[in-house]
């Protein structure tokens, strides 16, 4: 995202959350998961990147959810302790899924270049884990 189009003020980055909130639950509906409630505290956003959501259905089923400027994904709960270590489950998992679009015998032009949104998101959002000042206060 440009440097434009970055949220600025609070009011911003509150509309950057609400609207990519509003994508992941459409996401998880198309997924059959009907969200009950958000665990605020646990999580995270970086405006205009990623959010990662944790998430209640209304069976009490626990999610991760994560959004923004790369595809919606989901994982229960117990993928991950927290909301970093639920970016790294992300992050591997899309790795892995790209090697097997690029495995495939005879991949389309279009999942070579959804393997490679994967891997350079992935490759992103690794790093992104692995930088302590965005996680000190977890």
């Amino acid at each position: 995202m440009t440097e434009q189009t970055q949220p600025k003020t609070q009011e911003e980055i509150s509309q950057w959350v609400r609207e990519q909130f509003q994508n992941a639950n459409k996401f998880l509906a198309e997924q059959g998961i009907l969200v009950d409630s958000v665990v605020a505290e646990e999580s995270r956003y970086l405006p205009p990147l990623v959010a990662v959501w944790k998430l209640k259905d209304n069976k009490k089923q626990g999610y991760w959810v994560i959004g923004g400027d790369l595809p919606a994904d989901v994982v229960t709960e117990s993928a991950a302790e927290d909301a970093r270590a639920a970016i790294k489950h992300f992050s591997l998992n899309w790795q892995m899924k790209a090697s097997n679009l690029r495995g495939m015998e005879s991949p389309t032009e279009e999942q070579e270049r959804f393997a490679q949104i994967l891997e350079t998101k992935a490759e992103n959002l690794y790093a992104l884990a692995s930088r302590e000042e965005f996680w000190s206060n977890q």
